[in-house]
């Protein structure tokens, strides 16, 4: 966000818990940035295929007061993911940075149990990312699909959590938020935490109809929080005339209490820099209280991720 288009700022926070953000190093097992190039959600990602380390991390921030940050699994080659947790941990132990680890593991795969033990393990590790089967688009979705958060053999592993004491990170499309709020509504005691603002890419009237349809759905379960992140669009910059609207309904679905800010970096880098996004956030919240914003750059993150 330039200084000429940014409209008066609220202050900045006095500290900032950055909910979802990544750090890799090439030298680990990391197909899809390496060898690999998948289907991706913003289009060409070539730009983030690089080291990107707790310096690289700390260079976006642009003054921003980041003491604390939510690193969630970057997909490694899935044979390494106890190794990947250990691997930022170490990471954390020399750089200060990330503060606590969300962690992979396929719940419905016959290992789940051995490697959800792995994890607990570690003294950083917060919870589990999964992406749970999905359909492309709503008029596809159907329940009980092998994978999917309905399959008994997926809720098995799920039901680990509470064991291990684990929160549960869902990335999934809003169309699939039904089934997420029975789940929320049968494990009462395991925290889910739905990724990217429930992936709202269509942003057409009757979409974004569903998608605050699907939200409220799965804000009635109160063991379940948001995370406002991920907006970008592809091909387009990030705004705050794009995405304004969509925080701001985000924000009365979920309230204050429920829902974090985070800036997915280094891949939202592909949609805008550090400042464009969390001014936007800002932008977006000006008319609140500065307890209340606090608490959605800093206040909820940490007690949800218990920091």
């Amino acid at each position: 966000m330039t200084a000429e288009a940014r409209p008066t700022l609220p202050p900045r926070p006095r500290a900032v818990i950055d909910a979802h953000h990544h750090v890799w190093d090439l030298a680990n097992d990391l197909p899809w940035l390496k060898h690999e190039r998948v289907p991706f959600r913003y289009g060409d990602y070539s730009a983030i295929c690089r080291d990107y380390m707790p310096v690289d991390y700390r260079a976006d921030l642009a003054g921003w007061p980041v003491v604390a940050s939510v690193y969630v699994e970057a997909e490694w080659a899935r044979e390494k993911a106890a190794e990947e947790s250990r691997w930022v941990a170490a990471v954390s132990k020399a750089e200060g940075l990330p503060s606590v680890v969300v962690a992979w593991c396929d719940l419905a795969a016959s290992g789940a149990a051995t490697l959800l033990a792995s994890h607990a393990a570690v003294s950083i590790v917060r919870g589990i990312r999964h992406k749970p089967a999905a359909a492309s688009g709503p008029t596809e979705a159907k329940r009980g699909a092998a994978g999917s958060m309905d399959d008994p053999a997926w809720r098995q592993g799920y039901a680990l959590l509470e064991r291990h004491g684990l929160s549960f990170d869902l990335q999934t499309p809003w169309w699939h938020l039904d089934a997420a709020a029975e789940l929320a509504k049968d494990f009462p005691a395991t925290q889910i935490i739905i990724n990217h603002t429930g992936l709202p890419a269509d942003r057409s009237p009757e979409a974004l109809a569903a998608w605050r349809r699907a939200l409220e759905r799965a804000a009635a379960q109160p063991n379940i929080a948001l995370k406002i992140s991920g907006l970008g669009l592809p091909g387009r910059p990030w705004t705050v005339a794009t995405n304004g609207p969509v925080i701001r309904d985000a924000l009365a679905i979920f309230g204050l209490g429920r829902t974090m800010f985070a800036s997915n970096f280094p891949v939202d880098s592909l949609v805008g820099d550090f400042d464009t996004i969390f001014s936007g956030f800002l932008a977006a919240t000006a008319s609140l209280p500065g307890s209340d914003r606090d608490r959605l750059f800093h206040d909820n993150a940490r007690r949800i991720y218990r920091l």
